[in-house]
């Protein structure tokens, strides 16, 4: 009787000792997966996410190359996102996260790399020689050109000679005939009437 209960003694001692082994073990783990950071880099930007920490004096650092964007202490949490400076080739990126409630908690420096982003490529100013023709107006065809108009004649130009006149200007009053022939035919008129007036004096001495 002796001996079963020894027995059965140690028994218990031996499965109280794996109970409080297990039991230490989920309290000392607890706060490992508790722990829950998370980072990420995109090319003009880093984001961070830390959860359930010690309620206060944990501290956070972010650098890009030798650049330091982020250093502060935080409590049970920290989200962030921070704008990279520019860069014109891949670019470093360490986080780094030191927890309060011992160092097997901690984490980093964590390196990432930031890619370059891509630019658009900006859209060609037409120039002047390329720009569109104007439109023709609803009276003239696209394949009718203007014709040019006429060089005005010169207000100076002399005008034209009559043909076969000369140099002389043409005659445009009376001749200068016309007072003789005027004469002639008064002379006449004279004439006529003093042979008439002999004539009748004739007559009437034969009478």
């Amino acid at each position: 009787m002796t001996a079963l209960r020894l027995r059965w003694q140690r028994s218990v001692a031996i499965a109280a000792t794996g109970a409080a082994a297990f039991v230490g073990t989920a309290i000392a783990a607890a706060p490992a997966q508790a722990h829950t950071p998370s980072w990420s880099v995109t090319c003009d930007s880093v984001s961070i996410d830390l959860k359930m920490y010690a309620p206060k004096d944990n501290k956070v650092t972010i650098k890009a190359g030798d650049e330091t964007l982020v250093s502060e202490t935080f409590g049970r949490s920290f989200q962030k996102k921070v704008d990279l400076p520019e860069h014109g080739e891949p670019l470093k990126v360490t986080a780094q996260v030191v927890a309060s409630d011992g160092d097997r908690f901690s984490w980093g420096p964590e390196t990432k790399t930031s890619p370059v982003c891509d630019k658009p490529t900006p859209t060609p100013t037409p120039s002047e020689s390329e720009s569109t023709p104007p439109s023709p107006s609803p009276s003239q065809s696209p394949s009718e050109k203007p014709e040019p108009s006429a060089p005005e004649s010169s207000s100076s130009a002399p005008a034209e000679k009559p043909q076969g006149g000369g140099d002389d200007l043409a005659e445009t009053g009376s001749s200068s005939n016309t007072p003789m022939i005027a004469g002639i035919a008064a002379a006449v008129v004279i004439a006529g009437g003093g042979l008439v007036a002999f004539a009748r004096k004739r007559r009437s001495s034969q009478s």
